[in-house]
């Protein structure tokens, strides 16, 4: 047997001279632009303190009944046959923390093996593996290190993780209350909403009607009357939300549509959505299409790039729905033939040069190939790489998503132009996951100049790689 390598040294994924190289003289220590994920941003201003570790890595029951916490842990876990109220409940804190501990032994090869202990090392100064045997002591470890380092709060993370900026995600009908008074403080960070009006634009999904009621509220209306009334109400909270900073929003859509309806047909969909009736699919894709073409015009007049993602089944299990509601762990990957729709949209927007930046991410990694070739159809002198895909994402961001994520874009565009990575989270500690992605696409740079593939030229490695790492995305998102 060879030589086994140490478990998650520092040169952690790095498997040649380059790749050490390229990821601790030039990566490594660089700021994190975070620019999309799922932190409170009242949290963030209360700097919160975590009573447990079970409270951030797990979460669970909150006290209004709701259910909130980390979907990808309780997966693990639900996998390795442990009861719902030990996942999801709060009544036994260590014994659940023990039986991930247990699921955690058997994910080898799943990221979140790799996410956990990288948390562990960086946060808590833990360096080895989290088992059964040892959960208790390094249970009691973390806990008393939450409760007693000053640094462990929220604020204290994100300084901690050399966090420069974090991108929230935020719903139209937002006050962003908590927004401002951030940025009246010296945080030493920065901290922006993102536009989600997903709840606008779903105009079948179950509650579209009392929604519309809250957006029109939030702009100071009784009632919204047409398709027309609520892309003036998102215009208008679009312009809200640029006097707040945002610099990008996001769609979280099942596939992006394309189908250009008169008007008179959108109000006319809108209208039997507002009563309760059932709209056809033809008639819901014209009024998104309409919303989602009025948007993209509004992002581009404000400067707010315009995330799209699809390809995503929610909620699947209808029982388990039921009783726990949203985002907890019973979704799964789509799959859509919605590419000619994607390109459609953006040509829609580029015929009158209103085009906003776009990034385009599918949780079908099928979906790779397609997206690196509309990047191509669409780019301008705006922004280097003004059309992006999207690092990989959910159930992607893993090692082998991550590598077939950057190879396609390698192969098919400029990956020298690439904005990197997010963290998609709700968790503070996991901005570990920058540090795997750098890693990774360091080791498959090293890779590639160690075969020969490209040139050892130090000033254009350093430049793509810290590019990569975080400047890029500072320019890109105008940081």
């Amino acid at each position: 047997m060879g030589k086994t390598k140490q478990f998650m040294d520092d040169d952690f994924i790095l498997g040649n001279d380059t790749a050490r190289h390229l990821f601790h003289d030039h990566s490594e220590d660089l700021p994190i632009i975070d620019y999309h994920c799922h932190l409170s941003p009242k949290e963030i201003y209360e700097d919160v303190r975590f009573e447990s570790l079970g409270d951030v890595w797990f979460g669970g029951r909150q006290d209004d009944g709701s259910v909130y916490g980390d979907h990808y842990k309780w997966r693990l876990m639900r996998s390795n046959g442990m009861a719902e109220d030990l996942i999801t409940g709060r009544s036994d804190e260590l014994a659940r923390f023990k039986g991930f501990a247990d699921t955690l032994g058997m994910a080898i090869g799943n990221p979140m093996y790799h996410w956990c202990h990288l948390e562990l090392k960086k946060y808590f100064g833990i360096n080895e593996p989290l088992s059964a045997v040892n959960a208790e002591r390094i249970w009691n470890e973390c806990n008393d290190r939450l409760k007693n380092d000053p640094f462990m709060s929220a604020r204290g993370l994100i300084k901690q993780s050399n966090v420069a900026y974090v991108g929230t995600t935020d719903d139209p009908t937002d006050s962003l209350e908590y927004h401002a008074k951030l940025a009246d403080e010296d945080t030493g960070f920065t901290v922006r909403p993102s536009f989600r009006p997903d709840k606008a634009i779903n105009i079948t999904k179950a509650g579209f009607a009392e929604y519309i009621n809250k957006l029109a509220g939030a702009v100071g209306k009784d009632s919204l009357e047409s398709a027309q009334d609520v892309i003036d109400a998102l215009v208008k909270r679009v312009e809200f939300f640029a006097s707040h900073g945002c610099v990008a929003s996001d769609h979280g859509l099942d596939y992006v549509p394309f189908k250009k309806l008169p008007m008179e047909t959108c109000d006319a969909a809108f209208k039997k959505a507002m009563k309760g009736e059932t709209v056809t699919v033809e008639e819901a894709e014209g009024y998104q299409t309409a919303v989602l073409i009025a948007l993209g015009k509004a992002y581009h007049k404000h400067g707010i790039a315009m995330e799209l993602h699809y390809s995503c089944l929610r909620n699947m299990n209808e029982k388990m729905f039921k009783l726990l509601g949203p985002d907890t762990g019973y979704d799964m990957m789509g799959q859509n033939t919605c590419g000619g729709n994607i390109a459609a949209l953006l040509s829609e927007l580029d015929k009158t040069d209103e085009l906003p930046k776009t990034i385009i991410f599918s949780l079908n990694p099928a979906d790779n190939e397609q997206i690196g070739t509309i990047l191509g159809c669409f780019q301008s002198a705006e922004v280097p790489g003004k059309i992006q895909q999207g690092p990989a994402w959910w159930f992607n961001d893993n090692k082998s998503g991550m590598e077939e994520q950057i190879k396609s874009l390698a192969n098919l565009g400029l990956l020298g132009n690439f904005i990197g990575m997010l963290t998609d989270s709700r968790s503070f500690l996991s901005y570990t996951r920058h540090d795997y992605f750098r890693r990774i696409m360091c080791n498959l740079i090293g890779g590639w100049v160690e075969n020969g593939e490209y040139p050892n030229d130090e000033e254009l490695l350093k430049k793509i790689v810290t590019g990569i790492s975080y400047y890029n995305a500072k320019r890109y998102f105008g940081i």
